[in-house]
């Protein structure tokens, strides 16, 4: 029996609630984006991290004290918890090292192959049938990668695989959240995601918080990740700081979202970013994404739709 066999009263009845605390995630999220496209410039990436999630914790620990007490912590889904940690923290840190150098619709653009992830990747791991016209949608949405980044036009920017990536690592974290998902909350697994950000932000900092690894003329993507660790604007760490609750209320919503629901039916709903990535893009950066940020965001955001409500007709 599947997973998504398992639990069709609770998902079927969530819907609703699931579609509302993915859409006000990604709200959340979105401030996060800028914030850290703002700082990029002059900290480091592990820097960042470290501060967000000492900030997170507080507010993760309570969380899981009002979801069923601290005692949840102690999870028979130790190991799996692990790993998923691993890897959004890999989508994490690439999806961030890609701002520097990308305007910030890009990069949300090209990070939304990842609901297109999700669908291919709900068929291996969540045992879900394999359809022609899901594969036809992954490849039209593949179609708008190559749009947005254009490789071989002469404008091909290297961080914009960044992104790609990205998608792909939280495709596989957030179907990992649905699987774990009938025992664990999302606030146990924001708990165990923090702190693999925390262990993650140790590491990155003892490798290249030294700064010893700078040099000149360095790419905008390589300079954020060697940058050695600044304390010199106090304002700019309390934006930094901000992403602890940030953090812990978007991660805590989405993985409530993918929780309660099918992954298929909440996933599209992720779309909504474009629209916070854009606002934000403009009356912060004066970033105006160009024709194929729009093209190609329009493939990619069509592919998803179609998928979404060929899916629903499916279940009807």
């Amino acid at each position: 029996m599947t997973t998504e066999a398992a639990l069709p009263g609770r998902a079927g009845g969530s819907r609703l609630m699931a579609a509302l605390s993915l859409c006000g995630g990604i709200a959340i999220f979105s401030s996060q984006d800028w914030i850290l496209k703002y700082v990029s410039g002059t900290y480091p990436l592990s820097e960042a991290i470290a501060i967000r999630t000492i900030a997170a914790l507080p507010f993760l620990i309570v969380m899981v004290h009002m979801g069923g007490g601290l005692a949840r912590l102690v999870s028979r889904r130790f190991f799996k918890h692990m790993v998923r940690g691993l890897i959004m923290l890999s989508a994490y840190s690439t999806y961030y090292l890609a701002l520097p150098a990308m305007k910030l619709a890009e990069a949300v653009t090209l990070y939304f192959m990842g609901p297109l992830f999700i669908t291919a990747l709900a068929i291996p791991m969540l045992g879900e049938r394999l359809q022609a016209k899901r594969v036809a949608v992954v490849l039209v949405g593949f179609c708008g990668v190559i749009v947005t980044c254009r490789p071989g036009a002469g404008v091909f920017e290297v961080a914009s695989l960044l992104p790609v990536y990205a998608a792909f690592a939280y495709g596989v974290a957030q179907l990992m959240a649905r699987q774990i998902g009938g025992t664990e909350s999302a606030a146990v697994m924001g708990f165990y995601q923090n702190v693999i950000y925390m262990l993650g932000a140790i590491v990155l900092a003892a490798l290249f918080g030294h700064g010893a690894f700078v040099y000149d003329g360095m790419h905008p993507s390589i300079a954020f990740l060697l940058r050695p660790w600044s304390f010199h604007a106090p304002f700019d760490l309390f934006l930094l700081a901000c992403c602890g609750p940030i953090a812990a209320a978007g991660t805590v919503l989405l993985s409530h979202a993918y929780r309660i629901a099918e992954a298929n039916y909440v996933a599209p709903f992720e779309y909504t970013a474009l629209i916070w990535a854009a606002s934000w893009g403009y009356f912060i950066f004066d970033e105006v994404p160009d024709i194929y940020t729009y093209a190609g965001a329009a493939l990619i955001v069509g592919a998803g739709l179609y998928m979404l409500f060929s899916g629903r007709r499916s279940a009807a």
